[in-house]
């Protein structure tokens, strides 16, 4: 197994890392500390989250439908660069990896981003059993991920 040189995973890898590192030393911007706090920004940038997942599906999209196949290969590369900005987006919706189902989300979140991060085209000489099971994790994560958005987006709306 050999790791290309693949710009998105690097990228990614760095910005996973930096947001970890923020995290664990608690390192923050006074000023975006602040305005997370406030609800009308919280909502905003979560919709900003959720639209960013819920387009990351459209990978899907392209490969099902059938006249959409031919668009398959472009909306991977958006597919994995998006992935790789995925850490700078959650941070602007949140420094922290939150409580109860929230610290669930955002350890799926980012198991889930990390594992995209070492696609099929990052490990080289991979076997075909190696992409089914790296497609069917990534794929089940991502409905996991899904789901307890929709709960989340639920619980902010409804109980606010």
């Amino acid at each position: 197994m050999v790791i290309s040189n693949n710009k998105s995973t690097l990228i990614g890898l760095v910005l996973l890392v930096a947001f970890f590192l923020q995290f664990l030393l608690k390192l923050e911007w006074s000023w975006l500390f602040q305005l997370q706090q406030e609800e009308m920004y919280k909502r905003w940038s979560g919709l900003g989250l959720a639209v960013f997942i819920t387009f990351q599906w459209v990978l899907t999209l392209t490969r099902t439908i059938g006249k959409w196949r031919k668009h398959a290969m472009s909306m991977q590369t958006i597919h994995k660069w998006l992935g790789a900005m995925s850490p700078l987006l959650f941070y602007i919706h949140s420094m922290t990896l939150g409580y109860g189902y929230l610290l669930l989300l955002s350890y799926i979140f980012f198991a889930n981003t990390l594992l995209g991060y070492f696609n099929l085209d990052v490990l080289k000489n991979s076997s075909d059993a190696l992409f089914k099971g790296w497609m069917i994790a990534h794929v089940a994560l991502s409905i996991v991920v899904t789901i307890i958005m929709v709960f989340h987006m639920t619980m902010v709306f409804y109980y606010k």
